[in-house]
C-alpha cells in the first residue's frame, strides 16, 4: 500500500485532488450564480398565473424552471463538495447549509408549478402541444420546442392524484426543510462528532479506528485486530443509541407524513412512485432472495470451513478465505487494471476513462474530516467528480471501476440529454457501476494462472453477492418492516430496532454464524437508511448489471451499442424501459435468480477447488 496515514486536507498533494475550479474558477463567480439564481427565482415566482394564457407562456416557464434548476444544481454540488472534502470546516459547513436553504426556497418559488399545470383542462394542456395559435409558423416553433418538454409534463400529471393545491404543496415545501433534519442530524454525528478509540490487533500495536478504516480492519487476516475493531467500533455507537434510535424514528415519522400527506398508501409506494417502479418489484426481490436463502447459507459454511475456525463470528466476514500474500495498489496502479478490464466497452469508453483520470475528476485519498465511502456526483453542464477514500485494497480498486462507472453514466446522459431528462433514476443507477465491477472481476479471473490467486478472486466475486445482493436485501427487508411499523402507527425503542435488526441478521447469515450482539446496532451506521428504500435498488441494479455484463461477455452482437443507448437515456424513457433496450426484465423476479445461478456456479466452484 502506498504510504498512508490520517492526513489533514492542507497535507493533500493537489494531483490527487478533484479541481473544483472546473466547476467555479472563483468563489466570487459562485457569489454572482446565487444572485442569479434568486433573480430567476424571483421571476418564476412572478409568472404565477401565467399557464392557462397559452403554450407561449408554458414554454416560458418550462425554460426558466430549467435554466433555475441547473444554476441551482451547480451551487449545491460545488458548496457540499466544499463541504465533504473536511466536515469540520466551518465555512463550507454554513455554505452548505446556505444552498439548502435556497434549495428550500426554491421549492416554495416553484410550488405552484405542478398544481397549476395540474389545474389545466386535459383538451386545454393537449393543445398546447398541437398549437396552432397566432402566426402560423411561430405557433408550429413553440410547439415543436414545447414537445421537448412533453416527458416532464407527463410526469408531472402521471402522479396528479399526489399533486396537491398550491396552498397545500407550499406548505409542504416549507415543511420540507424539517423532513431533512434526521438525515442532517445523523450525517453531523457520523461524520464529524463521532470518535473511536484505537485498537490493537495480536502484535498489541495501536492503530486508528475510523469509519473509514473500520472495513479493512476487518479485511485484516490478524483475527484479534479484527474483534477488536468490531467491538470498539460498535461499543461507540452503542453509547449513543437511543439518540440514534430516535433520530431513525424521526426519519420514519417524516417518510410516513409526506407519503400521506400526498395521499399514497405509505412510503414505499411513495418513494418507488418516484422512479414509476411499481411495489410488486421490491416484494418479488424480497421473496426471491428468502427463497435462495440456503445458498447464502451454504456460502456462509464454507466460509467457515476455508477459515478453520470452531464458531463463525460476524468480524469473520469480510477477511479473504483464501490464504494469499496481502496484495495492496498504488492508485496508478488500480487505474491500470480497471483500464484493462473495461476494455470489452470499447476505445471511445477507454478514453472517456482516462480523460477522467488525467483531468482531476477524483479526490483520491481520506484526511481528516473527509466524508466517508464513496461517491460520483456533479452538474449538468460540467464533467462528474468522484470521492474516494483509497486505501489500496483489492476493494479499493473495485470501487475506482465502481465510481467511474457511475461518472461515464453521467457523462453520457448528460451529453445525450437535456437538463430535464439528463439525470438518470435511482433505479439503474447502480447498473453501469455494477456491470464495470463484473467486467473486472472477469478480467482478472481470465488473466490469473495461479489455483490460490484464482480461489482468492472467486472468494471476493462471492462476497460481492453477499455484501450487495444479499445484505442490501437483508437491509431492504429491514426498511420494509420498520417503516411497515410507523405505518400502522407503532413506536420504535432502540430496543425494538435492534431486535429487528439482528434477527433478521441470524435469518440471512444462518445457524454456521454466530450473530454477535454488537451486530444489533450495525443499523445505526448506515447513512443510506436515511433515504428510505434506497438499497433495494443495489440487489436489482445488481442482477440487471450481471445480466448485462454476461451478454457483453459473450459478444452478443450489438449490446455494446445498445449498453452505450441505455447509458446515454438519462431519464428519457422509465427504468425499467430503459433496461429493456439491454434485454433485461426486471418487472420479473428472473434476472434475480439468473444472477444467484451465477453465484451458486462460483460456489460451487470454490467448494470444489
Amino acid at each position: 500500500m502506498e504510504n498512508y496515514e490520517i492526513m489533514t486536507r492542507e497535507q493533500q498533494k493537489v494531483e490527487d485532488t478533484w479541481n473544483m475550479q472546473d466547476l467555479y474558477a472563483t468563489e466570487e463567480a459562485f457569489q454572482e450564480d446565487v444572485k442569479t439564481l434568486e433573480g430567476c427565482m424571483e421571476e418564476l415566482e412572478g409568472m404565477q398565473g401565467a399557464m392557462a394564457q397559452g403554450p407561449e407562456q408554458l414554454l416560458k416557464i418550462l425554460k426558466l424552471y430549467a435554466k433555475t434548476s441547473v444554476t441551482y444544481e451547480k451551487l449545491y454540488v460545488y458548496a457540499n463538495q466544499k463541504y465533504h472534502e473536511d466536515t469540520a470546516n466551518a465555512k463550507y459547513q454554513q455554505m452548505s447549509g446556505e444552498m439548502q436553504i435556497l434549495g428550500t426556497k426554491l421549492s416554495q418559488a416553484a410550488s405552484w408549478m405542478e398544481p397549476e399545470l395540474l389545474a389545466l383542462p386535459e383538451e386545454k394542456l393537449e393543445g398546447y402541444f398541437v398549437a396552432e395559435t397566432g402566426d402560423a409558423e411561430d405557433g408550429a416553433a413553440v410547439c415543436r420546442e414545447l414537445c421537448g418538454y412533453r416527458r416532464f409534463v407527463d410526469q408531472i400529471t402521471r402522479k396528479r392524484v399526489h399533486i396537491l393545491d398550491a396552498e397545500a404543496e407550499a406548505l409542504m415545501a416549507r415543511v420540507g426543510e424539517l423532513g431533512q433534519a434526521p438525515s442532517n442530524i445523523f450525517s453531523m454525528f457520523n461524520n464529524a462528532d463521532i470518535r473511536f478509540p484505537e485498537v490493537s490487533g495480536a502484535d498489541g500495536k495501536r492503530v486508528p479506528l475510523t469509519v473509514g478504516t473500520f472495513v479493512s480492519h476487518l479485511q485484516s487476516p490478524d483475527r484479534t485486530l479484527r474483534k477488536n475493531a468490531f467491538e470498539g467500533f460498535y461499543a461507540v455507537y452503542e453509547q449513543f443509541i437511543n439518540t440514534l434510535a430516535a433520530t431513525y424514528y424521526a426519519n420514519l415519522k417524516q417518510a410516513d407524513f409526506f407519503a400521506k400527506e400526498h395521499r399514497y398508501k405509505n412510503a414505499l409506494e411513495a418513494a418507488l412512485d418516484e422512479n414509476a417502479i411499481p411495489v410488486p418489484v421490491y416484494e418479488k426481490l424480497v421473496q426471491a432472495m428468502n427463497e435462495r436463502l440456503p445458498l447464502m447459507h451454504r456460502y456462509v459454511k464454507l466460509r467457515k470451513k476455508l477459515l478453520g475456525v470452531e464458531e463463525l463470528h460476524m468480524y469473520d466476514v469480510y477477511v479473504p478465505v483464501v490464504e494469499m500474500p496481502e496484495k495492496t495498489y498504488t492508485f496508478d496502479e488500480a487505474k491500470q487494471i480497471v483500464k484493462r478490464g473495461l476494455a470489452p466497452l470499447g476505445e471511445d469508453y477507454l478514453a472517456l476513462l482516462q480523460e477522467g483520470f488525467d483531468n482531476r475528476w477524483i479526490d483520491v485519498y481520506e484526511n481528516r474530516g473527509k466524508r466517508t465511502g464513496a461517491y460520483s456526483w456533479g452538474a449538468y453542464g460540467t464533467h462528474p467528480y468522484v470521492l474516494l477514500n483509497f486505501h489500496g485494497t483489492l476493494n479499493d480498486v473495485f470501487t475506482l471501476a465502481h465510481e467511474m462507472g457511475h461518472a461515464l453514466h453521467s457523462w453520457h446522459s448528460d451529453h445525450a440529454q437535456p437538463y430535464l431528462y439528463a439525470g438518470y433514476r435511482i433505479f439503474v443507477a447502480e447498473v453501469a457501476s455494477t456491470c464495470n465491477e463484473a467486467l473486472l472481476i472477469h478480467d482478472l479471473l481470465e488473466s490469473s494462472t495461479d489455483t490460490e490467486e484464482r480461489k482468492y478472486l472467486i472468494n471476493y466475486f462471492l462476497d460481492q453477492f453477499k455484501g450487495t445482493m444479499y445484505r442490501q436485501t437483508m437491509f431492504a427487508e429491514f426498511e420494509m418492516i420498520t417503516h411497515g411499523i410507523v405505518e400502522k402507527g407503532g413506536m420504535l425503542t432502540a430496543e425494538q430496532i435492534c431486535e429487528i435488526y439482528l434477527n433478521l441478521n441470524k435469518k440471512y447469515f444462518g445457524e454456521d454464524m454466530i450473530s454477535d450482539p454488537q451486530i444489533a446496532y450495525e443499523w445505526a451506521r448506515i447513512p443510506h437508511f436515511y433515504t428510505p428504500f434506497y438499497v433495494y435498488q443495489y440487489s436489482t441494479g445488481f442482477a440487471a448489471a450481471i445480466a448485462i455484463s454476461s451478454k457483453i461477455l459473450k459478444g452478443e452482437p450489438g449490446i455494446v451499442e445498445k449498453y452505450k443507448k441505455f447509458l446515454s437515456g438519462g431519464s428519457s424513457m422509465d427504468p425499467i424501459d430503459l433496461l429493456k433496450i439491454c434485454g433485461v426484465d426486471m418487472s420479473s423476479s428472473d434476472p434475480v435468480h439468473a444472477a444467484l445461478d451465477v453465484f451458486e456456479e462460483y460456489l460451487a466452484e470454490l467448494e470444489t477447488l
